[in-house]
């Protein structure tokens, strides 16, 4: 038997403790058994109980009636050993079973996998022949996952059915999307270089420094890249305050700043004195932003989608939060941005970023794009 661990473990007491199984328990077919994974993970969003996921899987190299047969008996031993709380059904019609343990504990978090992995093996030995066991293969996978390591993406697709088959359905428009990003941020970069060199000058004879400000962000699935804008702060400058007023927003105890014309105040560190003058005059105007295009020529980012954070940002993030960063491709302008921009709290904004990826379309990112130079030149919640 093959095991696959793709998360860290919990405890699982419940496990341990299992009530005697239903007989009328019924295995879910692949469309309902995927809803019930994303439902699932929504409810752990909110209430932060994780659920582990496993998998199952047949080997590749036996005939198809092997393998049908050898699934059988998984399924039969499974809903027999399983709780009634968890949800077993096929991930994969016929090819991938799989058990959803929930509402579990956190109080060891290096007990859940060993636990489980013990107790399916034991009843799969009891029912499968030596070869038969051999032949299959598990997986874990929990939700939420461990974002503080240092992976290449840290979110787990399999965790993510849902997301997965709306991309599937949408591959035209994405392909429309991605000619778009390519079409438009080339005809920017020609069109502007003009002030592209302009403001490279004025940013060289005021202060000292490279011109481009480049800074490691978090983008889709959570996969780290390098971030561009003109530099509009002097340099070796400190970073804490910064830091501290962000992880403030994200916890709503941020108070809001001051701002001109409007008694309102954004929620933006305002009269920062590490920001050059040309560097206030550059955020004013968005003018800073301007190299992203060349994030968007890339692939990195999208002309529209919710704006990538730091990574200290993301540490501090609630688990739904996340979501903003795994639905959408980051973008240089958003809802967001036509919708207050800073006067807008953190959890509005990501309310905000996930309604763009829900309802997102080439049409509505027209829309966006046509609004964009009006919050720019009325400045709203622009520091």
């Amino acid at each position: 038997m093959n095991v696959r661990r793709s998360a860290s473990a919990i405890n699982i007491d419940e496990f341990k403790t299992r009530s005697a199984p239903s007989p009328d328990r019924c295995v879910l077919n692949e469309e309902a058994f995927l809803r019930m994974v994303s439902l699932e993970r929504k409810r752990t969003e909110r209430s932060g109980k994780p659920f582990l996921l496993m998998l199952l899987e047949a080997g590749n190299g036996l005939s198809s009636g092997k393998r049908e047969r050898l699934l059988g008996s998984l399924v039969s031993a499974l809903t027999l050993t399983t709780r009634e709380t968890d949800v077993t059904g096929w991930y994969r019609d016929g090819s991938v079973f799989g058990v959803m343990f929930t509402e579990l504990g956190m109080e060891d978090r290096n007990s859940i996998i060993g636990t489980v992995l013990q107790r399916v093996s034991a009843t799969l030995r009891d029912q499968l022949t030596f070869e038969q066991f051999n032949e299959v293969s598990i997986s874990f996978h929990l939700f939420p996952e461990d974002w503080d390591q240092d992976l290449e993406r840290p979110s787990n697709p399999k965790l993510y059915p849902d997301l997965e088959r709306r991309d599937n359905s949408r591959k035209f428009f994405c392909a429309v999307k991605r000619a778009m990003d390519i079409a438009g941020s080339a005809i920017a970069i020609a069109m502007l270089s003009p002030i592209f060199l302009a403001i490279a000058a004025a940013i060289k004879l005021t202060s000292k420094g490279p011109i481009f400000f480049r800074q490691q962000r978090i983008g889709q699935h959570g996969v780290p890249f390098t971030f561009l804008k003109f530099r509009s702060m002097y340099v070796n400058n400190d970073a804490s305050k910064h830091k501290d007023y962000v992880l403030k927003l994200i916890a709503g105890t941020a108070d809001r700043k001051p701002s001109e014309g409007n008694g309102n105040g954004v929620y933006k560190l305002t009269n920062d004195p590490r920001i050059t003058p040309v560097g206030a005059w550059l955020r004013r105007t968005s003018l800073d932003e301007l190299p992203q295009f060349f994030n968007v020529l890339k692939g990195e980012m999208s002309l529209v989608g919710p704006r990538p954070p730091i990574t200290y940002e993301v540490e501090a993030y609630e688990i739904w939060h996340r979501r903003r960063m795994l639905e959408a491709k980051p973008g240089i302008t958003g809802l967001w941005q036509v919708n207050g921009r800073s006067r807008v709290e953190f959890d509005e904004m990501v309310r905000l970023d996930l309604r763009y990826a829900k309802t997102w379309s080439p049409w509505m990112d027209v829309q966006i794009l046509l609004r964009t130079p009006r919050a720019v030149v009325m400045g709203d919640g622009a520091y």
